[in-house]
């Protein structure tokens, strides 16, 4: 990984291509992050750097998280997320990663947390078939039907689409395009949908792909 960023995710939107044609973007507020720890070979056995983004009250910040940013010279902060980089010679403690961190063009993974449908069926969790909406059917349009289960096996396989927790879980989308990068702001727009709800809050890296 050569680079990365946290974000805050603020929804969906167009944009017009000089073409004419329009693309969908994905509206993310990316950075001011503040490095606030460097972790190197010699003291760590790897190398990373640990961003914070978006402020937060000192009333709001525990003791040791207070110290931590105390002593990294940063004012506190809501988020905390570390990314092993290639090469962090250049970073230090205290300096600003910005949404210039990516350009338009470039390619990206971003992790998300999707968005919790709690204890869900298998019509909406897996897209299961309904049964037939006639009469003699009911009540029960909506199960997911025979187990198929009889004197052998005798038991339910594994892996059987059932109903259960649904969404609110950590996804990664690869391979996105970066369509707009607004540096006074610190906006990044992505070609297409990214995990979560508005306000989630997402992470930006480099694709390992592109």
């Amino acid at each position: 990984m050569k680079k990365g960023i946290i974000g805050k995710k603020l929804g969906m939107t167009q944009i017009f291509a000089e073409d004419g044609s329009v693309i969908p973007v994905t509206v993310i507020e990316a950075g001011p992050c503040f490095v606030t720890q460097k972790k190197t070979n010699e003291t760590d056995g790897y190398e990373a750097v640990q961003l914070a983004f978006s402020d937060l009250r000192e009333k709001l910040v525990n003791k040791p998280r207070a110290g931590h940013f105390k002593k990294a010279g940063v004012s506190p902060k809501r988020h905390l997320k570390e990314f092993r980089l290639d090469d962090i010679s250049a970073m230090n403690v205290g300096d600003v990663v910005a949404a210039d961190t990516f350009a338009s063009g470039e390619k990206v993974d971003i992790t998300g947390i999707t968005k919790g449908h709690g204890y869900s069926g298998v019509v909406k969790r897996w897209n299961a078939h309904k049964l037939r909406m006639t009469h003699g059917v009911g009540p029960v349009h909506r199960q997911p039907g025979s187990m198929g289960a009889n004197s052998s096996p005798s038991r339910i396989f594994k892996n059987k689409i059932m109903p259960g927790q649904y969404g609110n879980e950590q996804v990664t989308v690869l391979n996105l395009e970066v369509v707009k990068v607004d540096t006074e702001k610190n906006l990044i727009a992505v070609k297409g949908a990214v995990p979560g709800a508005k306000g989630g809050i997402v992470f930006i890296r480099d694709s390992v792909k592109a």
